[in-house]
This record gives C-alpha cells, sequence and structure tokens, in this order.
C-alpha cells in the first residue's frame, strides 16, 4: 500500500488525506506527512477536523525509537451506518452496514417487483427503519442508501430505463421517493453491476478485469474493467441476457424479442421447460432442488443452460479479455452442471490468448453480493473526497 501511494496524486484537502486511511492501517501523523508532503500542523489540524466528524479515532501508540511514542489514527467506521438494498425480479434483500460494509443485521423476502414501485418501495423503507432499529443505532446515523434494480438504471438520476420485467417502473424517481423517508443520499443501480461491485469488493480485489454473471429469474453481467465498474451510456451494459442465441431461435423472451439468452438458459426458462417435461418445476428454486436431489433431466437441462450462456459469455471473453469470470445468482447454487457447461464453451470458442489465465468460479459472496455491492455503493460516494470536505466544512 506504502509504495502504491508513493505514486499516487498527493492529497490535497482533509477529503483527499481521509482517503488513505480508509484502508483501516494505523497511521502517525509523521506517516500522513511523508505520504503526502504536507507540513506537521496542516496534518495536525486536518485530523482534528476528521476526528470531530467521528470518522478517524485514535489507534494506539507506534512503536518508538525514542522519546514519547506517536499516537496513531485510523479510519472509524462505526461512525455512521448505511442501507443495502437488493432487489432482484421475485426477491429482497436488506442489510445495514458501517462504512467499512460490515452487515450489522439483515433480512431477507420473497417480494415480487413486478407488484410495483409503491408496493415495493414503501416495502423497503418500512423493512429499512425496522431493520436499522434492530441495530439499536438512530436513522440520524444513516448517511447513504444503496438501491439494486433488476432492469436497466440511468445511475446519474437513479431512474429505471425502460426495464423489461419491471412493469409501471419506468423512469420512477426511486432515489426521490426514498428520500422522503429517509434523510440520506440515495444511490441507484442495475442490480448485477451491484452484485459485480460487492463480489470484487470482498472477494477479488486485486483482480482489475472481471465479469459477474447472475443467473436467476433473468441473466444479467456486470463489468469490472481496469478495476472500475463500467455502466455503459444508458447504464445497459452487460445485459447479456438479451443477447441472441441460435438455440434459442424463435422463442419468445418477456421483453417483446425472439432468441433471447433468457428465453432458453435463465432459471425461469429451465423451470418451465422441466415443468413441461412433467417434473415439479415453478421457479429457479425448484431447479437448484431437482439437480441436488440427483435428477437427471434437471441435471441435463442445467448443463444446457451452462452451454447456451458459454456460447456468449465466449464473445464476451474476446470483446473484454477479462481475467476473472463469477458465475452467481441462484441457479449457481445447482452444484458443478452450470458451470461446468460454461467452462465447456467458453474454453472451446474463445481463442487461446484470451483464455490462457482465465478462470471461471462460482461466486464467493453468494447472497449478500448484491448487499455488499450496495453499501460499498452508498459508502463510496459519502466517503470521496468531495463529501468528507462537505461534512466537515
Amino acid at each position: 500500500m506504502e509504495e502504491l501511494l508513493k505514486f499516487a496524486p498527493r492529497p490535497t484537502g482533509a477529503g483527499d488525506m481521509f482517503q488513505l486511511l480508509r484502508d483501516g492501517q494505523p497511521r502517525t501523523r509523521a506517516d500522513l506527512a511523508a505520504i503526502t508532503g504536507q507540513a506537521r500542523s496542516t496534518i495536525a489540524a486536518r485530523i482534528d477536523l476528521l476526528m470531530s466528524a467521528g470518522l478517524i479515532a485514535p489507534a494506539g501508540e507506534a512503536s518508538s525509537t525514542g522519546g514519547r511514542p506517536p499516537v496513531t489514527f485510523a479510519f472509524s467506521p462505526e461512525a455512521r451506518i448505511v442501507l443495502a438494498v437488493d432487489l432482484g425480479a421475485t426477491h429482497a434483500r436488506l442489510a445495514v452496514t458501517d462504512l467499512a460494509s460490515n452487515v450489522l443485521a439483515e433480512t431477507d423476502a420473497a417480494l415480487a417487483i413486478a407488484d410495483g414501485p409503491d408496493v415495493v418501495l414503501s416495502w423497503v423503507a418500512d423493512t429499512g427503519e425496522k431493520l436499522v432499529a434492530t441495530t439499536g443505532r438512530s436513522l440520524d446515523d444513516l448517511v447513504s442508501i444503496g438501491v439494486g434494480l433488476p432492469g436497466p438504471v440511468e445511475h446519474s438520476t437513479g431512474r429505471p430505463i425502460n426495464p423489461p420485467i419491471m412493469p409501471a417502473w419506468d423512469d420512477v424517481d426511486v432515489a426521490g421517493i426514498l428520500q422522503k423517508r429517509f434523510n440520506a443520499s440515495v444511490l441507484v443501480d442495475n442490480d448485477v453491476n451491484i452484485m459485480a461491485l460487492g463480489e470484487h469488493r470482498t472477494a477479488w480485489p486485486t483482480v482489475t478485469d472481471m465479469l459477474f454473471v447472475k443467473v436467476a429469474t433473468g441473466i444479467g453481467s456486470g463489468i469490472i474493467a481496469d478495476g472500475e465498474l463500467r455502466r455503459g451510456a444508458q447504464g445497459a451494459a452487460g445485459d447479456i441476457g438479451h443477447v441472441a442465441v441460435p438455440s434459442a431461435a424463435d422463442v419468445p423472451c418477456r421483453c417483446g424479442n425472439v432468441g433471447c439468452l433468457e428465453a432458453v438458459a435463465s432459471g425461469h426458462a429451465v423451470a418451465a421447460a422441466l415443468a413441461a417435461a412433467g417434473l415439479d418445476a415453478t421457479n429457479s428454486a425448484d431447479v437448484v432442488t431437482l439437480v441436488r436431489g440427483g435428477d437427471l433431466t434437471a441435471s441435463q437441462a442445467v448443463r444446457q443452460a451452462g452451454r447456451d450462456i458459454g456460447s456468449v459469455l465466449a464473445a464476451c471473453v474476446s470483446l473484454l479479455n477479462p481475467s476473472l469470470i463469477v458465475i452467481g445468482g441462484i441457479v449457481a447454487e445447482a452444484g458443478e452442471h452450470l458451470i461446468a457447461g460454461i467452462r465447456e464453451i467458453v474454453y472451446q470458442r474463445s481463442l487461446p490468448l484470451a483464455t490462457q489465465h482465465l478462470r471461471i468460479v462460482t461466486s464467493q459472496a453468494r447472497g449478500q453480493a448484491g448487499v455488499l455491492g450496495a453499501s460499498a455503493m452508498a459508502v463510496d460516494h459519502v466517503l470521496s473526497p468531495a463529501a468528507i470536505d462537505a461534512l466537515i466544512a
């Protein structure tokens, strides 16, 4: 860390200096003066400001080379809390975290996004208030809310854009609605984007180029390139579920098109195919249950879904050259069948140079990926240099 800091732009304000402490490592005033090149009096003044805001605190004494041991200072993530909201097509998961995205309380429930924004956002607000109360913290401590939605989102405004599986949600002011209930900033993004962010921050922080693929009721991907989340011009980057695939032929998709990957390889599509074959399957969870129970037909169907997904990911590998593909979502919990099908086609169809060091793995964050990513998005906003400078001004 210290080596990297030598080549980073030198901090110019308290907000910039605070970024040096976000890793949680205790540092002395002398350490910070050496890194920033600023006078110790300036460092001391900024430390006082950050301490008065509760963002840093003394963290003990450093080893002494003679004389009084110097005091170290470190980030205090418990200073504030954030609410993380992960909304899928048929589920909702909420978590309260501190400013280091450590989960303090969490809950989940079956909730249909198709019930509309009034029902869903009222539930989110009511449940969020109750969840904060279980942590023993006040709503006054809540500084930001991160929300993931299962459709394209204009991140700058927090509004969904023509979401195919979210009737009545188009152009809804999600951020504004939640801000009326909470005195906190609200950040909104596509659910797979926040899952990608959560997986990247918690499991693969040193990987600079990766894809996160969610396989559940629908299919989507989040793109991490050069260490940053890439949303695209209209927030639709990574929407691989609506890429046309030969195996889908003229199969109608919920988006109104035909031949989409999601129409044949999503958990919803696989469940429908198994139900047509006489098996008891109505959703993604049923598919997972059948596979785990050893049902051969279900296992073969999931592996074929993996092959279909792999055919699209092979093109993504050639285009983006990631070093890691992470497979998440409930269908990924069916075991090795899905990922085996994906690997089979990706390694077969992609160029050897692109797959030379490519790993394809299942999610480590699993069901928490979304709330961890929503928390990280919210935290990044309130702990940005500009936000910190505004807070302590």
